[in-house]
């Protein structure tokens, strides 16, 4: 029996389009262990991965970090969820590392001459002041950026995680002391790409809003990503969907949404073949389990988000990243602009 046997097997024996009755969980925690199994035959998981996924390319995914955290990953001080550094000069692993530790330091520098606050964390280690506003928390994350003494939008450019399902009530959009429709909230986001070097938008709109995706696409395509993950959730049907109305360019692939390997590469694969990006995430409640660094490479994602460098169960997967990229020399892969 190989990976998608058993995991075709599990799914059938559950026979739910949900995995209620099993439970997707249980059936991740199986389907992974079974992968786990054959790497301590094998001593060497990244090399089932690569073969499993018959891929050629061998470049490490480029890392997108947490910097600041607000939504429901903090105290909601701020509507929007995540402001994520995105290393563009760095070549290696260890360079983007670098610069990560350099911006994360001189955050905190800033967030305690601003707020007088120690490093205070969210769920994904990023930090967490009492912003006033959006704006300010991408002003400031500027403002490390360069005391660190890198260049934004050149050395150093960043992501955001809208997470706008979260703060979108009856159709408005709660984003600070603003209710704004769908094209309110587009007209937003792109003048956030005018005034700062953002280059990926994640969950820009809410997870049920189809209608003004493609629009949201149109206004900032050539300048970042549109990336879909609550409008997704590593779902066939609903990213053939995105794919056919041009919803998105870019798949957040997170196994734990779909609850097997099979349905997981099937997914990269359905995103691929449209020409998307795809950004290999781990989960907010989240262990020291490192497997998700090999699954990064070895499906050749384009981007790797796994939070900050501040807790444990993030560093794991950065340490397997550096020891990947000791054992095969990998350079980081080129940002993927569509």
């Amino acid at each position: 029996m190989d990976q998608s046997d058993l995991d075709r097997t599990m799914i059938a024996l559950d026979g739910t389009p949900t995995k209620s009755r099993i439970g997707a969980n249980a059936i991740l925690a199986v389907s992974i262990a079974f992968a786990r199994v054959q790497h301590c035959i094998d001593k060497s998981l990244l090399s089932i991965l690569l073969r499993y996924a018959r891929l050629s390319r061998r470049r490490a995914a480029r890392l997108t970090i947490n910097l600041f955290s607000g939504g429901k990953h903090a105290g909601q001080q701020v509507s929007i969820q995540d402001v994520l550094i995105v290393p563009m000069s760095a070549q290696t692993v260890d360079e983007a590392l670098v610069a990560a530790s350099d911006v994360y330091q001189a955050a905190g520098e800033l967030v305690f001459e601003k707020y007088g606050m120690r490093l205070l964390t969210a769920d994904e280690g990023g930090l967490a002041p009492p912003f006033k506003s959006v704006d300010e928390m991408f002003a400031l994350a500027v403002e490390a950026i360069k005391r660190a003494g890198y260049v934004p939008g050149k050395d150093i450019s960043l992501g955001v995680d809208v997470a706008s399902t979260h703060f979108c009530k009856n159709g408005r959009y709660e984003l600070d002391s603003d209710r704004l429709d769908s094209f309110e909230m587009i007209r937003t986001i792109a003048n956030w790409l005018e005034r700062f070097p953002i280059i990926s938008v994640e969950d820009g709109l809410a997870e049920d809003d189809w209608g003004h995706w493609p629009s949201l696409r149109e206004a900032i395509a050539g300048r970042a990503l549109t990336l879909g993950d609550d409008l997704l959730c590593t779902n066939p049907e609903r990213i053939e969907r995105a794919i056919e109305s041009k919803a998105c360019d870019a798949l957040l692939l997170k196994v734990n949404q779909i609850g097997t390997l099979t349905e997981a590469l099937e997914a990269c694969r359905q995103a691929r073949r449209a020409g998307w990006s795809v950004s290999l995430s781990v989960r907010s409640g989240e262990t020291e389990d490192n497997w998700a660094a090999d699954l990064a490479v070895g499906w050749r994602a384009d981007t790797f988000k796994n939070g900050s460098i501040r807790q444990s169960e993030r560093l794991a997967k950065y340490n397997r990243l550096l020891e990947i990229a000791e054992t095969t020399g990998w350079a980081l892969a080129d940002w993927r602009q569509r």
